[in-house]
Formats: C-alpha cells, sequence, structure tokens
C-alpha cells in the first residue's frame, strides 16, 4: 500500500507561497502510481485534487481536507517530429528539450511556468499559440472507470484557456500530451524562445510570487461599443481578437491596490502579487473589487483564469 505524507503545507510547494495544508500528500511520478493514489483515495473516501507545479493556482487558508496528489511524470523522448511529455515535465524543460533537437512550434511558450500537465488542463497561450496549436494526442486516466483514456487533439475540446480535462474537474487525470513538431534550426528556436523569456521578464512582476494572469482577457465581442472604441490601441490577437484584462484593469485606477500582503501589481496590473505574507483571503478580496470595479466602470465581467480552491 503506497504511503501519503500528512498535513503537508501547501504554500510551501505552490508558486504563490499561500495556502493552508493538505490532509495528505502524494507526489505520483508514474502512471501507476496515479491510479493506485486515486484507488486508495477512493477507498478511504477522500476528495482528491490534482497539483501540477501550482503556477496558477489560489489555495485557500483553509487548505484542502482530503488528497493533494502532484503529478511528477516526468518522462520525456522524441522520434522524428514527435515528442512526449510526462504530465509533470515542465514547459522550460520541454522547450529546451525542443530547441536542442531543432524542433520547431513551441517557441511561443518561452518563460511559460508550470508543468505540461497543467498547460494542456487550462490549453495554456501567450504571443496568439496555444497548446492545442501542437498537440497530437493525450494520454489522461479516467477517475470513474479507472482507465487509460488515449484522446486526439480534437477529441480534448480545446477552447480558450480550457479543454475536457478542465470541463471533468480532477475526473480525468492528465498523464501525458505527445507533440507534433516541424524540423528548425536549434540555434533560430532557442533564440525565438529567449526573445519571449525577455520579453516576460520585462514586462511581468517576477521579483514577487505569483500565479500569472488572474482574468481571462475579454473577447472584443463581449465588450460594449464604448470600450472597444476607447481600448482600439490596445486590442490584440490571443488567439482571437481581445481586449486585455490589464488594460481594464488598469484604466479601472486600480494598479497598486492592497489588501494585507497582496497587490494589484504596478507593473502588470492582470497580476496580484504576493509582496509577504499575503493570504488568500487577500487575494480573493483584490479578486472580488477588481470585478466588482471593472464592471462598474466598463459594464464588463471579467472571468478568472487562475484557479481557485
Amino acid at each position: 500500500m503506497i504511503r501519503f505524507e500528512e498535513n503537508v503545507p501547501l504554500k510551501d510547494v505552490v508558486a504563490y507561497r499561500i495556502g493552508g495544508a493538505a490532509r495528505y500528500f502524494f507526489s505520483a511520478a508514474t502512471a501507476e502510481d496515479v491510479q493506485e493514489a486515486v484507488h486508495e483515495a477512493a477507498g478511504r473516501k477522500l476528495p482528491v485534487f490534482i497539483l501540477g507545479a501550482g503556477t496558477n493556482l489560489l489555495v485557500g487558508d483553509e487548505g484542502f481536507p482530503g488528497l493533494v496528489i502532484k503529478i511528477s511524470i516526468r518522462t520525456l523522448s522524441a522520434e522524428g517530429g514527435l515528442v512526449r511529455a510526462g504530465a509533470g515535465v515542465e514547459m522550460r524543460e520541454l522547450l529546451e528539450f525542443a530547441a536542442a533537437k531543432g524542433l520547431s512550434g513551441l517557441e511561443w511558450a518561452g518563460g511559460l511556468p508550470g508543468t505540461v500537465g497543467g498547460a494542456v488542463y487550462g490549453n495554456a497561450g501567450a504571443f496568439g499559440g496555444e497548446m492545442k496549436d501542437s498537440i497530437a494526442r493525450v494520454e489522461s486516466f479516467d477517475v470513474a472507470t479507472r482507465t487509460t483514456v488515449q484522446r486526439s487533439s480534437g477529441e480534448c475540446h480545446f477552447g480558450y484557456r480550457s479543454s475536457a480535462f478542465k470541463e471533468r474537474r480532477g475526473k480525468e487525470i492528465v498523464l501525458e500530451a505527445a507533440f507534433r513538431l516541424s524540423p528548425g534550426d536549434p540555434a533560430a528556436i532557442a533564440r525565438a524562445i529567449a526573445e519571449k523569456v525577455s520579453y516576460r521578464r520585462e514586462r511581468h512582476p517576477l521579483e514577487y510570487p505569483n500565479i500569472g494572469s488572474i482574468f481571462k482577457n475579454v473577447p472584443v465581442e463581449q465588450a460594449p461599443e464604448a470600450v472597444r472604441a476607447a481600448a482600439q490601441a490596445v486590442i490584440k490577437q490571443d488567439p482571437f481578437l481581445v481586449i486585455p484584462a490589464a488594460y481594464l484593469i488598469s484604466e479601472a485606477g486600480l494598479k497598486g491596490e492592497r489588501a494585507g500582503g497582496a497587490e494589484v501589481s504596478p507593473k502588470h496590473p492582470n497580476f496580484i502579487v504576493n509582496r509577504g505574507g499575503a493570504a488568500a483571503a487577500d487575494v480573493k478580496a483584490l479578486i472580488a473589487k477588481v470585478k466588482r470595479t471593472v464592471k462598474s466602470k466598463f459594464g464588463v465581467e471579467l472571468e478568472e483564469e487562475a484557479q481557485l480552491i
């Protein structure tokens, strides 16, 4: 029987450095580990939460009352233009591997934090690219049937920062993703990745613990006409035309707004950073205030991109 760690402070294992303890915690290094942990949790009637790197996650101050399974499957291989990556592989590692092999298609993800599993789960995207653009198939574990599932890219139901896995909310766990990439010059690929990394370092408040963009950008057609007209200069392709949430938050006068140790970043207002000692309640208070203020000023309902538990 596998053994779970008990009362593990989640603030020590997530990017935000915020959150209470998990009653039980287990790091799964193989697909078999995942299956055994899920089986054991079911036997004990424990709720389960699946954790990647915790780079897009706000854990509540009360912690999690069941089992947190951290996916640590770190297999990584290439055969021709097909790269297979375990769900626990960091995106940084995947990009370095692809560049070294001279395989192009993921350069847009330069500097993207988190793991392959988390990026697949949320169909992560940036600079006009998304995970779905290169995914050939995804292997997952169906919690209810206890079977391994193979989904083609089309069967993953990828949408804007969404997927079948996210829609199923922990009922199907990403184990591995296979990417179809194209031959390219290793040096050129590495340069393109480095450019994205540099852009993020210059414009994002990486000096403080954060979980990336708190809110999704707003599809242009969902904004009132007056807002669209005022935002013409900042509308961008992501991957369709959007008004950046950061623009709306800034125009609402919320840069630098604080609650406890949490702050709406003056550097990039779609980030709420932990300036030290922030509680989940502080972040939630700022999220609520931002949504309320933007709704009042612009008539736009911001939707969280970050996950809250």
